[in-house]
């Protein structure tokens, strides 16, 4: 079903109290953002970094990250 077939007519409005006690969710803003990119790696590959960042207990997009930094500094 599209949005614009969904009927919001028996959804109140926020009032002004909670619409003040809202707060944002998601990332916090940092100042440091990351670039987004699109990478192309071989499925094999993919595996073993996600397998590695299982390991690890992190986001296999970090492990990446933090890999290829180090890889980076040592050049």
């Amino acid at each position: 079903m599209s949005d614009s077939k969904i009927d919001y007519s028996d959804i109140p409005e926020l009032t002004d109290q909670q619409l003040k006690q809202a707060r944002r969710v998601g990332r916090p803003r940092t100042g440091n953002a990351k670039q987004l990119i699109a990478l192309r790696v071989a499925p094999a590959l993919l595996a073993k970094l996600r397998k590695m960042a299982r390991k690890q207990g992190m986001p296999y997009q970090t492990l990446m990250h933090e890999l290829l930094e180090r890889g980076v500094e040592k050049w």
